[in-house]
């Protein structure tokens, strides 16, 4: 419908001027208000309370975390791939399977494999293995060093001798759940930071049946806990005492937050905090209605059931990824990351690489250093020092040989590493297995090489680091 324009005279005697047109869309007549919004709901059970004003996230860097978070990355394809070796009884995978593996070694398809796998020479070898097959005499496949394969055996030890500790850590994590058992596939993501040997299910599941039972659900294979044991249900105690940095021994006048050094946050953020730490203290083992608590509450519960979580971790760590397979089964929140930048009185987001891990804080000195040391550690220290050793033998190459093999390719080989990484079924490949039927899969299936494979193939051939192994093992020679 038109609306017809007013007309304003002029009220000056000398305007010559016709009268003013304006549109009365242009008038100031106030516009439609937007309904109300809901108010927002109260925090506490008291009827005093305010609301929940939670205040903008604020991450704020740690060097010591974060260089600790680099190195882990700098791991990933080295841990991954030894997985896969260690998946066969005779340790080595042909390059022709190994291809397919690229998303579950978060390697992108424009990154050549060979000169991944020869940046740790001191980890992985390449060999020219004898072959079944009529069309084969050999096939060109990857396997672990002597010094490799004697550390993950004497890792394998370790964790037999600490079995019962392993069995007690699971029993703990399947207490946290509301229905007491866990998918399979989900404990494989979690596996790793525990401790777990990659076949957790046998060597604990099986071998605990007054502890665990595996069954059927509608979602795959679970372990359920048998029975509750109220000698582990009791919460984490602190790790770290924050009393011995003080010069006088007095009580405080304000209340304490426990605050990495150099870390200051708003006053909003620090009263959001002391509200949340002056409730009532509540169990992360202990049944509870989530539906009944208060957001305040449910949040405080939350951030328990995060930190018995990270408590029972090697390293006191693991991936934000990770932790977001278990909301439905320990009632986390589905803005989870959020929920634990609000607290760094005890958790710490390090955002080094795409995929972001959380920290424990109170585990950790103020120079990133674990204040307790666990034992299974050791796998990982062991892997630091062979691959600094792996990176001398290759600057002793460079300048025995002249061959820069591996090295200009990888310019940007953490970018590599940092991929996300994908599910696609290789997660529980203990508990499957790629079977002994390779060599048949390759026959039907093997395509042609890559031209940049096969370029990596005659450098590494020409650079003398591809050995033949003869069929009993033994014999290994140079070709």
């Amino acid at each position: 419908m038109a609306v017809a324009p007013l007309s304003i005279p002029m009220t000056s005697p000398h305007s010559t001027l016709p009268p003013l047109l304006i549109h009365c869309s242009h008038l100031p007549f106030p516009k439609p208000t937007k309904p109300l919004l809901p108010l927002p709901i109260r925090a506490s059970t008291t009827p005093s309370s305010h609301p929940i004003h939670i205040p903008p996230p604020k991450l704020v860097r740690s060097p010591h975390l974060d260089s600790h978070a680099s190195r882990h990355s700098h791991l990933r394809f080295a841990r991954k791939l030894s997985t896969l070796l260690l998946s066969k009884p005779r340790h080595f995978l042909p390059l022709s399977i190994l291809r397919r593996c690229r998303r579950y070694l978060t390697l992108p398809n424009r990154r050549p494999l060979i000169p991944m796998i020869l940046r740790y020479p001191s980890l992985f070898r390449l060999i020219y293995a004898p072959s079944q097959s009529p069309l084969h005499s050999s096939v060109l496949a990857v396997t672990l060093t002597p010094a490799a394969l004697s550390l993950f055996e004497e890792s394998s030890l370790l964790r037999a001798r600490m079995e019962d500790a392993l069995a007690a850590k699971l029993h703990r994590l399947l207490m946290l759940s509301f229905h007491r058992r866990i998918l399979t596939s989900k404990l494989v993501h979690l596996g790793p930071d525990f401790g777990f040997p990659a076949d957790f299910r046998s060597k604990l599941c099986n071998r605990h049946p007054d502890r665990f039972v595996t069954v059927n659900t509608s979602y795959g294979r679970a372990v359920q806990l048998v029975s509750l044991d109220k000698s582990l249900a009791s919460p984490l105690p602190p790790l770290r005492s924050y009393n011995d940095d003080r010069i006088m021994d007095r009580p405080r006048r304000f209340d304490f937050i426990p605050l990495r050094r150099g870390l200051n946050i708003k006053r909003c953020h620090r009263e959001f905090l002391l509200r949340i730490r002056n409730l009532p203290e509540i169990s992360p083992f202990d049944d509870c209605d989530l539906d009944s608590l208060s957001p305040e509450m449910a949040e405080k519960r939350a951030c328990a059931v995060v930190r018995e979580i990270l408590g029972m971790t090697v390293e006191k760590r693991t991936l934000i990824d990770h932790l977001t397979h278990f909301r439905r089964d320990f009632g986390l929140p589905n803005k989870l990351r959020a929920m634990l930048v609000r607290h760094p009185e005890m958790f710490y987001v390090s955002i080094k690489g795409i995929r972001h891990s959380v920290y424990l804080t109170e585990a950790y000195n103020d120079k990133g250093k674990l204040l307790v040391q666990d034992e299974l550690l050791m796998e990982k220290e062991r892997m630091m020092e062979l691959v600094r050793e792996g990176k001398r033998m290759r600057r002793a190459r460079r300048k025995g040989f002249d061959l820069n093999l591996g090295d200009d390719d990888l310019v940007n080989s953490e970018e590599a590493e940092n991929e996300p990484e994908i599910e696609d079924g290789f997660e529980d490949l203990f508990e499957v297995g790629i079977g002994d039927d390779w060599e048949d899969i390759a026959d039907d299936c093997e395509d042609e090489e890559d031209e940049v494979e096969q370029f990596w193939v005659k450098k590494a051939a020409a650079a003398g680091l591809i050995e033949r192994v003869s069929e009993d093992g033994d014999g290994v020679e140079v070709w």
